[in-house]
């Protein structure tokens, strides 16, 4: 062979030799397990979850030894079903029956983000693989699981020392003008969605979640749409002096995120009448009406509004239809959340042009791990770092620790190939990591400041003066 020829396959053999160099998966660099152990050291600010009072959490079934958590549970009420069939619990049926009925429908779903988002729970809670269990070995696990549950210790072992969390945001939709804080690591979340339909009394079925018996208890008059909108402000001061963090809205699941701007008069039209009386399109002007207020109570209280976007009822979800609302309420505080997941670009780009708007990354990494990392990717490159968030979007402990786990995870990944491609240097990667986990909260909810515990080098300098 020429001299040449050979050099040249010398030169092709170097190239591919360092291609493979350069192809060690990133979690396996000792890059990444710096950026990761960093992150499990942040106690971060977890800004949605769902976490039930310990008598009412939903993944309690039907046992002969009456209401468990168990394994079963923890399953049924996981993101897994969201995407995939399992059978539902019977009651009073025997653990193995459902176990052996169950077992088929994880096959199909291995690669999948909300199966695997939960198999860091049973590894490191349980150290249990739970990719290889056998019969003997699920039953074992169910075991403990019920056992964990007896009381409500486990939680707070999970939630503040295992996952790291000292502060989560709790959406308790189930009770939303309630504000009851069941466990001492969460803030209230003031969840909007009833409002909207105000028109009528009859749209109301939950006292909790009705501003006309809230009028009643304060004896406020509720005769006219000027009246409902002093309540809705009312109403809104009284959920801040107890408590609440902020407002937010799921009505992407029910209805487009396009809130048009309506007039007191085509809202006065609608009120006071009930909704069989009532065309859709001035239901939809009414709602669009009310939104508007609440979006300027919430700048007027100074209280941040976060808007679930994307996965739900997709059409009619894309943030961007959201811009009209976000422009004409320059003073409110938008969250984006979910990243407008599958518009996770189109959510940056709204962040990057409103100087009011934040983008929350929570539910993202359990629905999908890989547009997670794009999105952080996309977001580092396109948003200031201050403007991102995070939070779990669970109902149990293990569920939760599974979301923040898998976020540290793909936030440690996205950040060393960052770092690994010279566009950060570590220490930078390091504080954005804290950032997105703990301090972008802590600046744009200034009420948490009196919940948390100043870093060590902090307290020590305060006792130190």
């Amino acid at each position: 062979m020429p001299r040449a020829a050979i050099r040249c396959c010398l030169v092709i053999l170097a190239w591919a030799v360092a291609g493979s160099a350069q192809a060690e998966p990133t979690r396996q660099t000792a890059l990444y397990q710096r950026i990761k152990a960093h992150l499990n050291q942040v106690r971060a600010i977890d800004t949605h979850d769902h976490l039930f009072p310990f008598d009412k959490l939903p993944a309690a079934v039907d046992t002969e030894q009456g209401k468990q958590v168990n394994l079963a549970g923890l399953w049924l009420n996981s993101y897994f079903r969201v995407m995939n069939p399992l059978p539902v619990w019977q009651t009073g049926q025997q653990f193995d029956d459902w176990w052996q009925r169950a077992q088929p429908n994880f096959d199909n779903a291995r690669s999948m983000s909300v199966y695997r988002y939960l198999l860091p729970a049973f590894q490191d809670l349980y150290g249990v693989d739970f990719n290889t269990l056998t019969l003997e070995h699920a039953r074992a696990l169910n075991e403990q699981v019920i056992k964990n549950y007896r009381n409500e210790d486990w939680i707070y072992h999970v939630v503040t020392q295992r996952a790291n969390i000292e502060v989560m945001f709790n959406d308790q939709n189930w009770a939303r003008f309630e504000f009851k804080t069941d466990y001492d690591f969460t803030v209230q979340v003031m969840n909007t969605n009833t409002l909207i339909d105000g028109f009528h009394p009859s749209e109301f079925k939950i006292a909790t979640s009705d501003p006309y018996e809230f009028a009643r208890r304060q004896q406020l008059p509720l005769e006219t749409l000027d009246d409902y909108v002093r309540v809705i402000d009312r109403l809104v001061a009284d959920a801040k002096e107890r408590g609440v963090i902020c407002l937010k809205s799921t009505l992407a699941y029910t209805r487009t995120l396009h809130y048009e701007a309506a007039t007191r008069e085509q809202a006065q039209a609608a009120f006071g009448k009930p909704r069989e009386e009532l065309s859709t399109a001035q239901i939809k002007t009414f709602q669009d009406y009310i939104m508007g207020k609440l979006a300027k109570t919430a700048a007027r209280h100074n209280l941040p509004f976060q808007f679930h976007t994307g996965w739900g009822r997709v059409q009619g979800s894309n943030p961007l239809l959201l811009v009209d609302l976000i422009e004409s309420n320059p003073n409110t505080k938008f969250l984006l959340f979910h990243s407008g997941y599958p518009w996770v670009g189109e959510s940056a780009v709204i962040a990057a042009r409103h100087r009011n708007v934040w983008l929350d990354s929570n539910w993202l990494p359990t629905l999908n791990y890989s547009m997670a990392k794009r999105a952080y990717h996309e977001w580092l490159d396109g948003v200031p770092s201050n403007k991102i968030m995070w939070g779990g979007d669970c109902n149990n402990a293990e569920g939760i620790y599974g979301a923040t786990e898998t976020t540290r995870r793909c936030l440690a990944e996205v950040l060393a190939e960052k770092v690994d491609r010279g566009d950060l240097l570590e220490a930078q990667a390091l504080k954005i990591g804290e950032q997105i986990l703990r301090e972008n909260a802590l600046a744009l909810f200034p009420q948490l400041k009196a919940r948390v515990k100043p870093p060590a080098s902090e307290a020590n300098d305060a006792r130190k003066q």
